[in-house]
């Protein structure tokens, strides 16, 4: 069974820095990309970034220049470093695997809560 683990959510005050991590269980050379997604309260899930598998890289306009994302693909973990944080930033982040074969992963979602 394919698991995706996320860690690194928390509360942290306007301005500050926090890194998510996703660990999935699966072969690297079945991902097509890994990416984050959220979803605010009363929200539709949006794409905050992605990663391909031959490293290109796509963000959300409202996170460009303060987001990073990037993967270690011997540990099969995409990282989302996020910096300069906003209070319009809380939501559930959700960790997501675009797999061959057409099949889609996802996490369990972490809570990032900007707040002060």
């Amino acid at each position: 069974q394919v698991q995706l683990v996320e860690s690194g959510g928390g509360l942290v005050q306007p301005g500050g820095s926090l890194r998510l991590s996703c660990v999935a269980s699966v072969r690297f050379s079945g991902i097509y990309a890994m990416g984050w997604y959220r979803q605010a309260p009363g929200k539709q899930r949006e794409l905050v970034a992605t990663i391909t598998s031959g490293g290109s890289t796509n963000y959300a306009d409202s996170v460009k220049g303060r987001f990073t994302i990037s993967r270690d693909k011997a540990k099969i973990t995409v990282y989302l470093q996020m910096n300069s944080l906003k209070p319009e930033d809380t939501a559930v982040y959700y960790c997501n695997v675009d797999y061959v074969a057409g099949k889609d992963y996802w996490g369990q979602g972490t809570q990032v809560t900007v707040s002060s």
